[in-house]
């Protein structure tokens, strides 16, 4: 879908670059060596794990298995949720054009999932599996939220981050 015929886009649209309050949802895919998916994003230069913005009339489990396919080429399944994103000092995204974004985001983990990670869509400049003691350069956020995603694997603890 081009960014004008989304969501956000037309919202853009209307409101310029103000900021806007963005509900959303992100994903930890974990591989069984321990590994997760990050993808490098083109808008920033930096990693980040898969997600995105919601539709009208989507949900956010929906939201989260459309970002994968549409991001990294991956089918996943068994999405569970393990946090909540809402800290507006990393959740506060200024882009390139002057947008600014406060994300509101549902923390998603899967360990199961079908096919190769690739890259899909112009959101991505590459895929890759990395240890979450050896991430490459990622998004605030993204760090954030791979930390409250081990502290849930070592605790059961929902994080709110």
């Amino acid at each position: 879908m081009a960014f004008a015929d989304s969501y956000v886009g037309q919202l853009r649209a209307l409101v310029g670059n103000r900021l806007v309050l963005m509900p959303g949802a992100r994903i930890v895919i974990e591989r069984a060596d321990g590994r997760i998916l990050l993808q490098k994003r083109t808008d920033f230069g930096l990693w980040a794990v898969p997600g995105g913005n919601a539709e009208e009339g989507e949900d956010l489990e929906t939201l989260i298995a459309r970002e994968v396919v549409e991001e990294t080429g991956l089918i996943v399944t068994e999405i569970e949720p393990f946090g909540f994103a809402c800290n507006p000092q990393y959740e506060t995204v200024q882009f390139q054009n002057g947008d600014r974004s406060q994300y509101f985001s549902l923390m998603f983990y899967s360990r199961s999932f079908e096919g190769e990670p690739a890259v899909t869509d112009e959101e991505s400049s590459a895929v890759g599996w990395f240890a979450p003691d050896g991430l490459p350069d990622v998004l605030p956020n993204t760090a954030r939220s791979v930390k409250a995603y081990l502290r849930f694997k070592a605790t059961g603890i929902f994080q709110m981050i």
